[in-house]
């Protein structure tokens, strides 16, 4: 692998860096010292000045290729009238990050905070801590001595590598600055909901200071998945990654192909392997791997991912040399990983690697009150997809969010729901500038949701729902119609009974009378357990 290059971002020294003539090279001047270190190598040297200080600038370059002919300098404007200003010098040094074109893969960046007013090196320190700038610090000093400053020898120098955890008091990320990051994981919804936002700001924290694996739970619909793409953007805009967002449902790459899916063949590997494959830990190298359904991955795949993630190293099927891959993970289920591990379908091992940072993102039903600014967002969403900005009247809207808010809307599928409501009568109002939504709309649409979910919608539930009471759609799909019809008349009984025990000796009268010491109970809760349900889920009362 090829060595990184050395990049040093500084400001120009007006006093500290000046000088005329020859005696100039008798002074010490921070801009050009940083240069002169035998074991500093510096590749280039990225200055930023004034206009008005062009002159002094273009000199400053012209002695730093005289002492390291290999630098290369850029030049760079940036304006602040006053330059003790916090808040001018700031936004200034921050437009610059934004728009500089770092490459982290490809060079190592130093920000020199030995020169600019005291107000410059504050904010370069701040920029730098937030991220702004993925750098470390370079601080230099004159010579020792009695007066280093009149020595015409390079001095000193540090290089600081920032531990957050140490500057947490004296350094604190702006207000405005969380705000801004607070909203765009949600998207830029002005959510009312206390636990919800509180939530959301424990993941903003960690998802800027951690790369460790997160592991997002809650229901199907719930919006794990575009939070994960919203932590990783984040991420990417603070350069904390330089990489892809790889996305995979696990519920879909499961059985033989799944290894391959994820871990990548060699040519040849097995029946059908004509070529090479990379895998998608791969395709995420340096950036985040979002797994969703993550409850949903085999035995075997686990053990894989447990290595990739401890060793950032594993085995493409059918080779015998490791590839590496730097990856962030994000987990999504929808299910409890804790019973699973129970139940044996999930390792152990792998479970407590992921689940140092586990969030809960709660259904729709129990964040109602964020029901409307979610309606706004969604007519938003139609109106950016399909060029057609569609609203609400007065009368339909009233009524559209009296019942969202309503005990008798379950929202069964979540925000998946809310979604597939909202298009339907946004596409219904018709086409045109100012198309809006009727009560009669409204009102069609309030009996469609209730008949979606008394019947499950469709997902195979059957007759009366009952499996889409408690399974998630994905979930149901994947059980064997043996499985479904057996699972269904289980679910019913339990519904119908007072206790774990009364289920089981229904469900098991017949056995039951040929065993001396019969367990109906823990036989039942086995069984449940092999869905991911548990008696509580079925009663939680």
């Amino acid at each position: 692998m090829a060595q990184k290059k050395q990049v040093i971002i500084g400001l120009l020294g007006t006093v500290v860096d000046a000088g005329s003539g020859a005696t100039r090279w008798q002074r010490w001047r921070p801009t050009v010292a940083m240069c002169r270190h035998e074991e500093l190598c510096v590749d280039r040297v990225e200055l930023i000045a004034q206009k008005k200080f062009q002159r002094l600038a273009e000199q400053v370059t012209e002695d730093i290729r005289t002492v390291s002919p290999s630098t290369e300098v850029r030049q760079h404007e940036v304006e602040f009238n006053d330059p003790w200003d916090f808040q001018e010098v700031y936004s200034a040094l921050l437009d610059f990050a934004k728009k500089y074109p770092f490459a982290p893969e490809r060079e190592e960046y130093l920000i020199h905070i030995t020169t600019g007013t005291h107000v410059a090196q504050i904010c370069l320190f701040l920029l730098t801590e937030a991220h702004y700038f993925p750098a470390k610090l370079l601080q230099t000093s004159p010579p020792r001595g009695e007066d280093g400053r009149r020595s015409s020898e390079a001095g000193g120098y540090s290089i600081i590598d920032l531990d957050l955890s140490k500057y947490d008091k004296i350094a604190s990320r702006f207000a405005v600055e969380q705000t801004e990051s607070l909203s765009f994981l949600k998207s830029g919804i002005e959510t009312r909901n206390a636990a919800f936002n509180k939530l959301i700001e424990q993941i903003e924290r960690v998802a800027i200071h951690s790369k460790a694996p997160l592991l997002l739970m809650g229901p199907t619909g719930a919006g794990k998945s575009q939070l994960a793409r919203r932590i990783f953007e984040l991420k990417k805009f603070r350069r904390q990654v330089g990489g892809n967002f790889v996305e995979v449902n696990c519920a879909t790459i499961r059985g033989d192909g799944a290894m391959s899916a994820l871990f990548g063949h060699t040519k040849g590997a097995f029946t059908g392997a004509i070529g090479a494959r990379a895998g998608l830990l791969r395709a995420a190298d340096g950036g985040a791997l979002f797994l969703d359904e993550v409850g949903e991955l085999g035995v075997d795949e686990q053990a894989m991912l447990l290595r990739a993630l401890e060793e950032k190293r594993f085995l493409p099927v059918g080779s015998d040399v490791e590839v590496r891959s730097d990856f962030q993970l994000i987990a999504g289920t929808n299910k409890d990983l804790s019973v699973e591990v129970e139940a044996g379908r999930f390792r152990e091992d792998l479970f407590a690697r992921i689940n140092l940072w586990t969030f809960r993102l709660p259904a729709l039903k129990e964040r109602r009150e964020d029901i409307e600014p979610n309606v706004a967002y969604e007519l938003e969403q139609f109106a950016r997809v399909n060029g057609n900005n569609v609203t609400f009247n007065k009368e339909a809207r009233e009524r559209f969010l009296a019942f969202a808010v309503s005990p008798g809307a379950e929202w069964r599928r979540n925000f998946r729901d809310l979604n597939a409501a909202i298009n339907r009568m946004a596409t219904l109002a018709g086409g045109g500038g100012g198309a809006r939504i009727t009560l009669g709309q409204v009102e069609e649409e309030i009996l469609a949701l209730a008949a979606s979910w008394k019947t499950g919608g469709g997902s195979g539930g059957g007759g009366d729902g009952v499996l889409s009471r408690h399974l998630s759609a994905k979930a149901i799909e994947g059980l064997d119609r043996f499985d479904r019809v057996q699972l269904e008349e289980v679910l019913r009984v339990c519904e119908g009974a007072r206790s774990l025990s009364d289920a089981g000796r229904e469900l098991f009268a017949a056995s039951r009378a040929k065993k001396k010491a019969p367990n109906d109970a823990d036989r039942l809760r086995k069984y449940l357990a092999r869905f991911g349900l548990s008696w509580s889920d079925l009663r939680p009362e």
